[in-house]
């Protein structure tokens, strides 16, 4: 069933967002730079702003199933192509990746996430 698969991986997004952010605010405090670290905290608190945006989703009456899957996966790789690659370019000082390819990958997640909520508009636009 397609919102149970919503709200397993909206909780899974949770559950590595908090995770991600104690991980910031305890122990990359201490070996990254505070631009970076604020970096990293950007890409933790838009990966929980839309596992809630997807529980919002999974439980939404006003989308089709159809809608429902195209929104779940516009706003699921966007998380991991933005706040993924946030996470990677804000810890590339200690974890020595290289990170020249990524710059581009953070904004294509954006354009992701906006699309997943621009098409949640739409559908309820379209709605008669």
């Amino acid at each position: 069933m397609l919102e149970k698969k919503i709200i397993i991986t909206a909780l899974f997004l949770g559950v590595i967002a908090i995770m991600l952010g104690a991980f910031g605010a305890h122990g990359l405090k201490k070996v990254i730079e505070e631009p970076q670290l604020n970096s990293f905290e950007v890409g933790v608190r838009y990966q929980i702003y839309h596992a809630l945006f997807l529980l919002f989703v999974a439980q939404s009456t006003w989308l089709t199933s159809k809608e429902k899957a195209v929104v779940f996966y516009l706003a699921f790789f966007g998380v991991l192509l933005f706040s993924g690659s946030i996470y990677l370019l804000a810890t590339a000082t200690i974890s020595n990746i290289k990170t020249k390819f990524i710059g581009p990958i953070t904004p294509l997640g954006g354009l992701l996430l906006i699309s997943s909520w621009l098409y949640f508009i739409y559908a309820i636009i379209a709605k008669k």
